[in-house]
């Protein structure tokens, strides 16, 4: 009954019921391009890309854009370039001065950074498409299902489509930025995982019912068990915070006279238990496909370790792959915390304010007591980031779970459901506490909604 009076809720705001539908039209707007095949192509002919995307890493990728990638459609690039430029843009922005002075500039400085991003997503769309496009064949498209051939016809149409398809994703995630609900980026990578979630736990429980001796429907409800117990480590990782307190001196005139005091309330800065998100899933898993690169490459090729390479880094739920994975997560957690988290801008904003930490000095001090606070409490969080990135082998391995159904049990797909979730149904909740609610708590009080 509550969840329904919270939907009722909702509903009464219209700023918020309004952002609320213009988010679901874009979203639908979005997995609609999704199914629509690239000019040229025969869509009847494209199940052998379906079962080579089934699972593993391309099947990790077919989830990020929704099934657009195994639909050659033209969205099969997804937001994809987006999310790459946006990473190269932030790790130049270390190095190179020109951008670290964009991102003092505040409000216009972050503006053509963004157009900087927008550049270079163009950039990446022009080298992945036609990458894209050659890899077809190999991945079980025939010729024959290539309706006009794949001449410079073919191709110059084809990657025409893909970006303008790539760049329309980008628009549709900026629109539900300003004018919907939530970060829209994120939503669409949201809603293209999702997108995937009923047909792969319909393929896992047929296996389990159909399959004889898999278990039946009693290990089904088990999983979904560990699934759930799994989301709820996930929210506690995105939610836990290592909060350090702060005092705040102030100026009080007594009787003309001007004197310190310092207030009675304390506040607190909140350091987030993993600071870094998915970020280190993401390079991690980047950089986990140059192993069977180098395995196949001509240096290696015929070699014991070549072979042992190709062998072992193409299985994502292999034991070589994931303990290199998890490695590899927990020296980029530390990495991008380093390079996100500025310990010294907070220390310095700290000072200006007038603010300090109980027992520690304002200034180089305080720096140190916060890089060295972040550092104590990146080690748990990258340790539990990195068991939540390879919990999905141990699904497989232990519980004979499918492949795709094995990928929403953690990783980058679990905990990016889980940010977004948790970062619009905030949102929703500040609609609500300021426009409808004195609080959403148990002993809140309901008040009229204002216009």
């Amino acid at each position: 009954m509550k969840f329904i009076e919270s939907l009722k809720n909702v509903w009464k705001i219209e700023e918020l019921r309004n952002r609320i539908v213009v988010t679901i039209g874009l979203l639908l707007v979005y997995r609609f391009g999704a199914q629509v095949v690239l000019p040229g192509v025969d869509a009847s002919q494209l199940g052998g890309l379906a079962d080579k995307t089934g699972d593993g890493l391309l099947g990790l990728l077919n989830a990020f854009t929704g099934g657009a990638f195994a639909n050659a459609s033209v969205f099969a690039l997804g937001i994809m370039p987006y999310i790459s430029a946006s990473i190269v843009v932030q790790l130049m922005g270390i190095a190179i001065p020109y951008l670290q002075k964009l991102q003092k500039e505040g409000a216009s400085g972050q503006k053509k950074i963004t157009q900087i991003t927008r550049w270079l997503t163009i950039a990446i769309c022009l080298l992945q498409a036609p990458g894209y496009l050659a890899s077809l064949p190999a991945l079980g498209i025939p010729q024959s299902a290539f309706l006009l051939g794949t001449g410079p016809l073919f191709y110059f149409s084809s990657v025409s489509i893909l970006v303008t398809g790539c760049i329309f994703a980008m628009w549709l995630g900026e629109k539900i930025t300003d004018k919907g609900i939530g970060n829209g980026i994120s939503l669409l990578i949201m809603v293209g995982i999702i997108a995937r979630m009923p047909a792969s736990f319909v393929q896992n429980y047929a296996s389990r019912i159909e399959g004889g001796g898999n278990g039946g429907l009693m290990m089904v409800l088990i999983e979904l068990v560990v699934w759930m117990v799994i989301i709820l480590g996930s929210i506690m990782l995105v939610m836990g915070v290592r909060k350090i307190a702060v005092q705040y001196a102030r100026r009080t005139a007594t009787g003309g006279y001007e004197k310190s005091a310092v207030e009675g309330s304390r506040q607190y800065i909140p350091l987030k238990l993993n600071a870094s998100g998915v970020m280190p899933i993401i390079f991690a898993q980047a950089i986990m496909f140059v192993p069977s690169w180098i395995g196949g490459s001509a240096l290696l090729k015929d070699s014991a370790a070549g072979a042992w390479m190709q062998t072992n880094y193409a299985d994502m739920f292999g034991l070589a792959y994931n303990i290199t994975f998890a490695l590899l997560i927990i020296i980029f957690t530390y990495f991008y915390t380093a390079i996100t988290v500025p310990t010294n801008k907070m220390a310095d904003d700290l000072k200006r304010s007038g603010g300090f930490i109980p027992g520690i000095r304002p200034g180089s001090e305080t720096s140190e007591y916060l890089d060295k606070i972040m550092s104590q409490i990146t080690l748990p969080g990258s340790i539990f980031l990195a068991l939540i990135a390879i919990f999905p082998a141990f699904i497989v391995k232990l519980m004979g779970v499918q492949q795709g159904w094995a990928l929403f049990f953690g990783g980058t797909s679990l905990l990016i459901m889980v940010g977004v979730a948790i970062d619009t149904m905030q949102q929703v909740n500040s609609y609500l506490l300021n426009r409808h609610y004195d609080g959403l708590m148990k002993t809140g009080k309901n008040r009229k909604a204002v216009a």
